[in-house]
Parts: structure tokens; sequence; C-alpha cells
């Protein structure tokens, strides 16, 4: 009953990570500087290896602990920052602005789930993928920062 519950969470995680390639290959179509398209282009393609890395851990292809555990500066953005509308065309700090949120809301998901697991590798599965979600939001906030406030010419 178990692998049952645990292959249904696992079968959500790996619908929220094509809907997460399917946000960021759309919203690459919304900007127009090339910089911001190719991030979000890659984001799209971490995506796509965090449903890989789902679906092998599914199948029993990935001993637990398959992922490596780095500590993400959490600069808080999203949290502090509106989230901006999704136009027809938006500029490269709104898409930055609305990856933050969605990466923000990953981490969210993957740790309240890791909060009603017991110790084990389901949880450090969870715990994992929360922390590979925060280093997505650390690096489009630091992306937004360096957009929305470009350093001037006097410093």
């Amino acid at each position: 009953m178990e692998d049952k519950r645990l292959c249904d969470f696992l079968d959500i995680a790996i619908q929220r990570e094509i809907e997460a390639f399917d946000f960021y290959s759309g919203l690459a179509q919304k900007v127009a500087d090339s910089q911001t398209k190719d991030a979000l282009v890659h984001l799209a393609s971490e995506e796509k290896k965090h449903r890989a890395f789902l679906e092998d851990y599914r199948d029993g292809k990935v001993a637990s602990g398959g992922l490596r555990m780095n500590d993400a500066v959490d600069y808080k953005i999203a949290e502090y920052m509106d989230k901006p509308a999704a136009d027809t065309e938006i500029k490269s700090s709104e898409a930055y602005l609305l990856a933050a949120h969605r990466e923000k809301a990953s981490h969210d998901f993957y740790m309240a789930l890791a909060g009603i697991h017991p110790d084990g590798p389901v949880k450090d599965m969870l715990l994992l993928m929360a922390s590979e979600e925060m280093k997505h939001k650390e690096k489009v906030e630091y992306l937004y920062s360096n957009t929305a406030f470009a350093q001037t010419q006097g410093g």
C-alpha cells in the first residue's frame, strides 16, 4: 500500500516537472532578449532532468541520495516582489521574477511533502528535490536583480 502512495506522489511530482518545463518553454517565447531566452531554455532543461530523475526513482533505477545536496542562498526576492503578469511579451526582469515565484512554489511543494513523511529514503529524496528547486530560485533571483537593477557605469 505504501508503494502505491509513493508511486502516486511521484506521478504528481513528475507532472509538476512537466508543467514547469512547459512553463519555462512558453515563457522563453515571450521575451525578446536572447540571454533571457537562453536562461529560460536552460531552466526548462533542468526541469526535464528533474522529470527524468523522478521517473528513474519511481522505476527503481536510482538509489536514494542520487542527487547532490548543496546549500542555496535564498535572497527572498520572490517573497517581497509581486508576481508580474505573463502577457504576450514581457521584459527580462519580469520573466526572471515569474521564474522565481515558480521555483518558490516548487520548493514549498517538496518541503511540505517532506514534512509529512517519516525519516527515510522518500523524505531524503523530497528534501533533495526541494534543494534543487531552491538552487533554481537562487539563480533566477540573481538574474532578476542583475537585470532589474543593472549597475550603471558610475558604480
